[in-house]
């Protein structure tokens, strides 16, 4: 068995992983980015606000790690979405729409009973380069 060909992606500007983790794997062109919480990476602290705040910051962090690895969020392709209250989805829309373009990546939404530091929403993503 060969061992897979992986790049690690790190930018100061998303949180720094908080366990045992990358903030993104790059692997034969696809890019695997971690579950990212509204962590500002300054402060390492939650964002203050209301929910669209929180999904903003999430959305900022993605963002982020796409841009060290030199894409944007046009390259993604499916986007993990993880809600404690799914009532706000349609926030999570309106942020979506604003963020991405037409044709928009496939989507999951799952409804969780919590996240790490007691955030209210949580992504990860798969963006393919090239």
């Amino acid at each position: 068995m060969q061992p897979i060909n992986q790049q690690i992606i790190h930018t100061h500007d998303a949180p720094a992983a908080i366990g045992p983790y990358s903030q993104a794997v790059s692997v034969n062109g696809m890019i695997f980015v971690s579950g990212q919480i509204p962590l500002d990476p300054k402060s390492g602290e939650l964002v203050e606000g209301d929910f669209k705040a929180q999904v903003e910051q999430v959305f900022d962090n993605l963002t982020a790690i796409a841009e060290a690895a030199g894409l944007t969020l046009d390259n993604a392709v499916r986007i993990g979405l993880y809600l404690t209250d799914m009532s706000q989805f349609a926030v999570v829309n309106e942020v979506m729409e604003a963020r991405f373009n037409s044709p928009y990546p496939a989507r999951a939404a799952i409804g969780v009973a919590s996240l790490p530091k007691n955030a209210a929403v949580e992504a990860d993503a798969i963006f393919a380069a090239g």
